[in-house]
Parts: structure tokens; C-alpha cells; sequence
């Protein structure tokens, strides 16, 4: 059976030095698909770019909650400006969640907030395990991004996997997805795995761009997340 090459990542965040970085591993990796989980943007100083990247790059894609609210009914002058209306009525009409079927696993796909609480990596089992039933389906493994850090883990309701961010990552400062390798569509069980892909970039020309945007709203926040992986705005 033939084996599909699958890149999920998300939470590009307006980082557009961190984008790049990735595109140019992407095109090393040979992949045959990209499923984009959310927040093209938000954060950072080139979001019309990053939603245009998505767009381009990608074939699947989930809304999140950033893409949402500022697509909707949030106050943010800077980002919807840089939007315009047809961009910001495409993050408006994204799903909240899609399917993949891989070598015999049913994977519910969703960004994270609004379809479910942000799945930190150390959450408990106990907390989890419901949310791998929705609509009475029972799915073999949640990929989710919203948490900024990429994880694996084996719980016994199935595997709970985050992408990571590309463009605002916490803990290490780099760009994240994840790679999945099995054969899609088969409903038989077959080999798959699940690779973190780590991207180094130019963290300091990242810096150098959100200066050229004074009005960036939390623009040292987002400065001392890029330089340090450190979550800098507390109450977002």
C-alpha cells in the first residue's frame, strides 16, 4: 500500500520570516499533502501575507480563534486593516474541524479553541479522553495546534497530537509542524508515524520586521515570544 506524506501546521501568527523557513523544508520533505489547523492570524506584523501563504500552500484547512475573532467581532483595527474584507471572509467561512483516515485511524483534526479547551501537553487522561467522542463518533487519535508547543502522546482513548506553532512557538523558538506517514483512506490498521519537524529561522529579522509596524498591538509582547518562547500576554 502506498504511503502518504502529510505536513499539518498552524498558528503562522503574521510571522512571515518563520513561514518562509518552513516552506523551504517543506520542499525538501516531498510531501503530497498540507492540512493548515489554524490562525494564520494575529500576533505578528505580516498577516495578510501569512493568510495568503495558507491559501496557497495548503489543501485542508480549519479555522481558529484568532482567525475567527478577528474576522469577527473583535476589536483589531491593525489586523483587519492589513486584511481587507475578502481574506477576513475567508477565515470567517473556515471549518471548525475536518477528518484524516490514516493506515486504519480516524484522526478528529480542529485547531483547538473554539471546538475544545486548549490541550496543554501535561493535561490529565481523565480531562482528554472525552473529547475523542463527538456527534457519537468514536475517533482513534486528536491533531490539534493552539498550544504553541508540538507533542506526541499515547493515551489509552487513542494519540493526542499538537503540530506546534510555526510562527509564535512557546519553549523553543523555532518553527514547528507535524509530519504523518501512513496510508490514507485505508480503514485496516498499517504502519503510520508522527514526526515533529523543527525549523530554525532568523528570529532576530522577525524582530526587525514587527519594528517596522509601530502600531502592532503588544508589539514587545510579541518581540520577547519570538526572542525567548515565552507566552508574554497574559489575559489573550
Amino acid at each position: 500500500m502506498e504511503r502518504t506524506r502529510i505536513l499539518l501546521l498552524g498558528d503562522l501568527h503574521g510571522n512571515m520570516t518563520a513561514t518562509l523557513a518552513m516552506e523551504r523544508e517543506m520542499e525538501r520533505l516531498a510531501l503530497d499533502e498540507v492540512w493548515f489547523l489554524g490562525d494564520a492570524v494575529g500576533k505578528g506584523p505580516q498577516n495578510a501575507e501569512t493568510c495568503d501563504w495558507a491559501r496557497e500552500h495548503c489543501q485542508y484547512f480549519v479555522g481558529g480563534n484568532w482567525d475567527y475573532g478577528i474576522a469577527g467581532d473583535w476589536q483589531a483595527p491593525f489586523y483587519q486593516q492589513q486584511l481587507g474584507e475578502e481574506r477576513m471572509k475567508w477565515l470567517r467561512d473556515l471549518p471548525l474541524e475536518l477528518e484524516l483516515q490514516v493506515s486504519g485511524i480516524c484522526f478528529r483534526v480542529f485547531h483547538g479553541r473554539p471546538v475544545t479547551p486548549q490541550f496543554q501537553g501535561f493535561a490529565g487522561e481523565e480531562d482528554l479522553t472525552p473529547y475523542f467522542q463527538a456527534d457519537d463518533k468514536i475517533y482513534g487519535g486528536l491533531i490539534s495546534a493552539d498550544t504553541h508547543r508540538p507533542y506526541v502522546r499515547v493515551l489509552q482513548a487513542g494519540y493526542l497530537i499538537n503540530t506546534g506553532s510555526v510562527g509564535n512557538s512557546h519553549g523553543v523558538p523555532k518553527a514547528h509542524a507535524l509530519l504523518i506517514e501512513g496510508v490514507k483512506g485505508s480503514l485496516s490498521p498499517a504502519p503510520i508515524s508522527f514526526t515533529v519537524i523543527s525549523v530554525p529561522y532568523d528570529n532576530e529579522a522577525e524582530v526587525a520586521a514587527a519594528r517596522r509596524y509601530p502600531d502592532l498591538p503588544r508589539q514587545e509582547a510579541y518581540i520577547s515570544e519570538i526572542r525567548t518562547g515565552v507566552y508574554s500576554r497574559w489575559g489573550m
